[in-house]
């Protein structure tokens, strides 16, 4: 069954751009917010125009084109020895790399 959710038009206000605006720490000049309302209430009113689409037999889209996963399939192979990648640092000991200290306490 596929999932519907009913949207409901909404009006926005100053008070609702100003919620929104302090829930997302932002802050606006007062003579931006009118235009900031009426492109918040134009996301809303396109919104509500989906709603209205029929989609009734319309698979959802999982990705925007054909291609299919073509990564390569894991394959366990041999690695380097622990001796071999410490052969070729700058500084090592028997079994790390050694690296500037970089934090002082």
């Amino acid at each position: 069954m596929p999932l519907s959710i009913i949207f409901v038009q909404m009006e926005i206000s100053i008070a609702l751009v100003e919620n929104l605006a302090n829930l997302s720490k932002l802050q606006f000049e007062e003579a931006d917010k009118p235009a900031i309302q009426q492109d918040l209430q134009r996301m809303v009113g396109f919104i509500a125009e989906l709603e209205t689409v029929d989609t009734t037999g319309v698979e959802p889209l999982l990705h925007m084109g054909d291609a299919s996963n073509v990564l390569r399939e894991d394959t366990l192979n041999g690695s380097v020895s622990r001796t071999d990648a410490l052969s070729n640092a700058p500084l090592a000991d028997e079994a790390f790399f050694k690296v500037p200290k970089v934090i002082k306490k």
